[in-house]
């Protein structure tokens, strides 16, 4: 009797498809949309910095007074310090920049 019921049980157990490749698991889904999230959101961070710098750069052509120059400058200081904070920047980046920024805001 014990023989009888073997077959039979094997019989009902369905048969296990065996998927090719790796599939992504819920969390790697999860972790490339945040991904996505965070690199559009870094992406338009960058954006506004790049166009204060292009204004800050504009306003040293132009050679206008000290006092609008050095604002704008400090409000790239912000951004650069934001954007550090909120890692969208490298510290060094960030510093290498304003260095930068602050040696053409200098020779007026």
């Amino acid at each position: 009797m014990a023989e009888e019921k073997a077959p039979a049980a094997e019989a009902k157990k369905p048969e296990a498809k065996k998927k090719e490749g790796p599939t992504k698991r819920p969390s790697a889904k999860k972790r490339d949309l945040q991904s996505e999230k965070n690199r559009l959101r870094n992406r338009s961070y960058r954006s506004s910095v790049l166009t204060a710098i292009r204004s800050l750069e504009q306003s040293i052509e132009k050679k206008e007074g000290k006092d609008a120059v050095q604002s704008k400058l400090n409000a790239i200081y912000g951004l650069m310090d934001r954007g550090v904070k909120k890692r969208v920047y490298k510290p060094q980046k960030a510093a290498r920049t304003k260095a930068r920024l602050s040696s053409r805001a200098s020779k007026i």
